[in-house]
């Protein structure tokens, strides 16, 4: 009796076991193909997307800058010396040759008069060597040399004469004085400054423009410009200036030259709007996509398609940019599904997970 009651004890024992073993592999078949829904899930990447479509393009270039003054310069004295007077202050407008401060020239007339004698005593001396020249008194060495002296004596009258008149500061340019270096009472060397004076009548927009966009300008050609102050009115601009050679941004310099009728300042923030209607493509229907669709820049003509949830790398062939769209001639067709963001996680044939 004892040992049938062991013998169930062990069955029940056994069936316990198998039923616990069961029950584990059953829970681990499930774990693991719920782990395997979750990989398949985690492996999807999250990207935007958007359609490739047809449009006509707006293809004007608008470009940013700052106007300056179409002449500026900072003159200083040619002489040295003591102002005597300022004539004009900062903010006074002057014209080419009037005179804005005078330099004390005592010192210099002086100079001038010594100047004048010796130019008389060289005349009297080479006129007694001409003399004595035509009856064998001296010889033509001597001559010579008399006449030389005579023509220095010339040239430092005429020298001394220019350094009189450089006493009387004239203006070079016409324009504004922006800034006043001196006062009454300052002394001056060659080379000191004196006056800043700009010329705002007309202004230079100076902006950068883009390889794609510079082909298309030429110097004379006009360009509509507004400045950020007078934002409801447009003015008429020229081209004036092409850089031959991109700056350190690869863009091109330009400078378009406007007249200033309505009180704008030299740096003030202005827009040139670059009009291609002469181009053939104006308003011509382009399938384009955006430029941020391109894998590593546009350069690379290279896109990733989506289909069936699956990312692709595509090769396309494009043409022309204008602002943000990128003109795409071959490679892909209208309503095609393209990746704007999250190509950097992609690799041909990822699986993703489009978010509208």
């Amino acid at each position: 009796m004892k040992s049938v009651k062991t013998l169930l004890y062990i069955l029940i024992a056994a069936g316990l076991i198998g039923g616990a073993v069961y029950i584990i592999k059953n829970n681990k078949a499930k774990q693991e193909e719920e782990v395997a829904i979750v990989n398949q899930a985690n492996n999807e990447v999250v990207v935007n997307t958007t359609l490739a479509k047809y449009t006509i393009l707006n293809s004007d270039y608008i470009s940013n800058g700052t106007f300056a003054p179409s002449q500026e310069l900072s003159f200083p004295s040619e002489i040295s010396g003591r102002i005597v007077r300022v004539l004009v202050d900062e903010g006074d407008y002057v014209r080419v040759g009037q005179t804005v401060a005078t330099i004390k020239k005592d010192a210099i007339e002086v100079d001038l008069t010594q100047a004048k004698n010796n130019l008389q005593n060289a005349i009297i001396d080479n006129q007694r060597y001409e003399n004595a020249f035509k009856t064998g008194g001296v010889t033509k060495q001597q001559l010579d040399n008399s006449r030389l002296q005579l023509k220095n004596a010339r040239a430092a009258v005429d020298a001394q004469g220019l350094r009189v008149n450089d006493t009387n500061v004239k203006a070079t340019i016409s324009g504004v004085i922006n800034k006043r270096h001196i006062e009454p009472g300052s002394v001056v060397a060659p080379g000191t400054p004196l006056f800043d004076i700009v010329n705002v009548s007309k202004l230079k927009l100076q902006v950068t423009v883009t390889e794609n966009e510079i082909v298309n300008l030429r110097v004379g050609q006009n360009v509509k410009v507004t400045a950020s102050v007078f934002p409801d009115q447009e003015f008429v601009g020229r081209i004036s200036f092409i850089a031959p050679k991109a700056d350190a941004s690869l863009n091109f310099p330009v400078e378009i030259e406007v007249s200033n009728n309505a009180g704008l300042k030299a740096g003030m923030y202005g827009s040139a709007i670059f009009s291609t209607s002469d181009d053939v493509d104006a308003g011509k229907n382009m399938l384009v996509i955006p430029a941020n669709a391109f894998v590593n820049g546009i350069s690379s003509n290279q896109v990733f398609v989506v289909e069936n949830n699956t990312a692709k790398l595509t090769k396309v062939v494009v043409g022309k940019t204008v602002g943000t769209n990128v003109e795409v001639i071959s490679g892909i067709k209208e309503g095609t599904e393209v990746v704007t963001t999250g190509q950097i996680n992609l690799t041909n044939g990822t699986k993703v997970k489009v978010v509208k």
